[in-house]
């Protein structure tokens, strides 16, 4: 099967040229495996943690909003925190009502992020797949436009404009490490660099959907328990995405959620940075020695989200 042709790097440059005022071009920290305590050699973490509503998702959202046309009855989601915190963000800075449902894991952090933009929260069930259920209903009874957190063209290509912007901070890249949950951001990023960068997707062993998608060679329900579950643990991947991953994207690499708690700790103790579990599960592969970089191997990790309440300063 070949990759999703609507999804293209023309396609992908175009969404970056629209969405472009509308969202942060989020820096890159350079740094040493060594200062982890691994073998030394480069690594560069791309802080899209730092993006508007705490992740990489406004990016998407807005790639929805602002390239489709929306009814009156506004816009509805259905999330695990962060697609639903982005859509809520890109609804209130461009005037449109939003309709957000989660399911009962998502964490108070990402609740109160989507109460703050404005939207009206829902809780829909308790996992992602539940949410999603109740928000197609919502859409059958108002009329609101859905926004997919995954798995629609306009989702992907907003993604894929990370690809651009990691390409061009990081020219002389080899890899890059990326979470995967419903995979529209590792399948856009793939889509936009076409394998001239090694993509290593990274998933917890308790929901390892696109893992189970890649020994079935399609898309199959998974296992929907981890530490990551309000950010990685769909029902299933993406149908859009999973050609472009099978075409571009290398085998998954699992992590315990062990390795994940283990990642938050040190890249606060370390670099003073404070991530979600999804955020930090692309680092969790490196520092467990799941993924062991080559001798002179240029490995970037993306930092996708960082809506947690796990840190307080007092």
């Amino acid at each position: 099967m070949l990759p999703d042709t609507t999804i293209t790097p023309e396609r992908i440059a175009e969404t970056e040229k629209r969405i472009r005022p509308h969202i942060r071009h989020t820096p890159v920290l350079h740094t040493d495996l060594a200062d982890f305590g691994l073998n030394p050699g480069p690594v560069d973490f791309k802080l899209e943690y730092l993006q508007h509503s705490g992740s990489f998702k406004a990016r998407g959202a807005f790639s929805s909003l602002l390239g489709r046309r929306v009814p009156a009855a506004g816009v509805v989601a259905a999330s695990g925190g962060n697609h639903g915190a982005a859509v809520a963000y890109a609804a209130m800075r461009l005037g449109i009502p939003a309709t957000i449902f989660v399911p009962s894991v998502t964490s108070p952090a990402k609740a109160e992020r989507i109460r703050g933009y404005g939207a009206d929260l829902v809780i829909g069930g308790e996992r992602y797949a539940d949410a999603l259920a109740a928000s197609q209903q919502w859409v059958e009874e108002r009329g609101a436009m859905a926004i997919h957190a995954y798995d629609q063209p306009e989702t992907l290509l907003g993604q894929g404009t990370l690809g651009l912007e990691i390409e061009a901070d990081i020219p002389d890249i080899d890899t890059l490490l990326v979470a995967v949950g419903g995979g529209g951001l590792i399948g856009g990023i793939a889509a936009w660099l076409q394998g001239r960068v090694r993509v290593v997707a990274v998933e917890p062993e308790g929901a390892p959907t696109l893992w189970k998608a890649f020994e079935a060679g399609h898309p199959v329900d998974a296992p929907a328990g981890s530490v990551a579950a309000d950010s990685l643990a769909p029902k299933r991947v993406g149908e859009l995405m999973f050609p472009i991953a099978r075409a571009y994207v290398q085998r998954p690499v699992l992590v315990s959620d062990d390795d994940i708690r283990l990642a938050l700790q040190t890249l606060w103790d370390r670099l003073r940075i404070v991530a979600e579990p999804g955020g930090a599960t692309a680092f969790a592969a490196l520092l467990a020695g799941k993924y062991v970089p080559a001798a002179g191997e240029r490995v970037a990790v993306l930092l996708c989200g960082a809506n947690t309440t796990a840190v307080r300063f007092e």
